[in-house]
């Protein structure tokens, strides 16, 4: 039987949407939202309906018939700590979008954007591998300070969805496999996958910098940073996020720029991205141990692993620790595809999400 579905993306600049007949793309669209647009409509409903309204314009100039739809899969966003996989958008889901306590982030209207196209089709509209989804070990959730504790922020989707890609080339399953994957892009996430959960990760500001994040810096110096008086609150997250990175030592974040560079005899470009390669390897090495050392391929993936250059870099470090593989790109829209389409064959069951008291999740507020 053939399925139809559509597949919603969020991003804070963009949305991007696909429709697919089963595996395959029929036609994807990333439609670009100016500033000023994004600047007019700031707050959740009006970003929200400007959203919606692109949509239905780029499906009806697509020639699309909505009535072919069988499912509407929407990126998963910052919701409390939820299971990876697929979770019906239900109204719980819904008012705690609308209401909080969550962190903002244009993912999160992923689950509203898919319910308004359903609900007229009567069809479901599901979220799938949610950004928040977490399969942490309690292990892994505790640090040195017992009012903190670690979650699970990493690029879960696209990771996941490597990882059966990995699986299915070898004829196994994900669930059957152990993999250290790392996404190399804006942001650098590596994860630890285990028969099927993602174990323990290093989020995008706890280790590698990446081209325009710093990823983890010594914590004294980031609390002398904070006093100095040179900084608000504002302007120090922008510093670590957006500011830092390649883009904070060599001006730019664009990896192109910098392999010409390193092409040209730029001894700092080449040193800085050495260790860009470097700080990602370190990462996967230090992950390795959670799984004992049991790993069936290490995969790197993400935009930047598109580098050749960088990818040989990190290959050469961690190839001892097992085979590599090279799965470039985000692949989002065909993994939230993907998703909805092993709901449709009846081959992954739907959760329920239910809301929690607000006092269970400080760490959301």
């Amino acid at each position: 039987m053939d399925y139809y579905i559509l597949a919603i993306n969020p991003g804070s600049t963009s949305t991007k949407i696909g429709v697919f007949k089963n595996e395959e793309l029929i036609f994807e669209e990333t439609i670009e939202h100016k500033e000023e647009e994004l600047k007019k409509n700031q707050a959740l409903k009006d970003q929200f309906e400007m959203r919606l309204e692109h949509i239905y314009r780029v499906l009806k100039e697509k020639e699309f018939d909505l009535n072919k739809l069988n499912i509407v899969v929407g990126r998963g966003g910052q919701l409390p700590p939820v299971e990876a996989g697929a979770y019906l958008v239900n109204e719980d889901m819904k008012k705690r979008i609308i209401n909080g306590p969550i962190i903002s982030h244009a993912s999160n209207l992923g689950a509203l954007l898919a319910a308004a196209i359903a609900k007229p089709l009567e069809i479901d509209a599901i979220i799938y591998d949610a950004v928040s989804s977490d399969e942490l070990r309690p292990i892994a959730k505790i640090t040195g300070i017992p009012s903190i504790r670690r979650q699970s922020f990493c690029h879960v989707l696209n990771t996941k969805a490597m990882g059966r890609k990995a699986a299915s080339r070898k004829g196994k399953r994900y669930e059957d496999m152990s993999f250290l994957i790392a996404h190399i892009g804006g942001g650098v996430s590596i994860s630890a996958h285990d028969k099927g959960k993602i174990v323990d990760v290093i989020t995008d500001d706890a280790g590698p910098f990446s081209p325009e994040r710093s990823g983890s810096v010594p914590l004294l110096y980031i609390v002398d940073m904070c006093y100095s008086g040179n900084y608000s609150k504002k302007e120090l997250l922008k510093e670590l996020r957006g500011n830092g990175g390649l883009k904070a030592h060599l001006g730019t974040h664009d990896c192109r720029e910098i392999e010409d560079r390193i092409a040209k005899g730029d001894e700092r470009a080449k040193a800085v991205y050495e260790a860009f390669a470097y700080q990602i390897a370190k990462g996967l090495g230090e992950l390795s141990v959670t799984i004992d050392g049991k790993i069936d391929n290490i995969i790197l993936t993400g935009g930047v692993s598109k580098s050749k250059m960088l990818t040989d870099l990190i290959t050469k470090r961690v190839e001892f620790l097992g085979p590599v593989i090279i799965l470039p790109g985000e692949n989002e829209l065909p993994s939230l595809a993907l998703g909805g389409l092993r709901v449709l064959r009846k081959e992954e069951a739907v959760k329920e999400y239910i809301d929690r008291p607000a006092e269970t999740e400080e760490l959301f507020v």
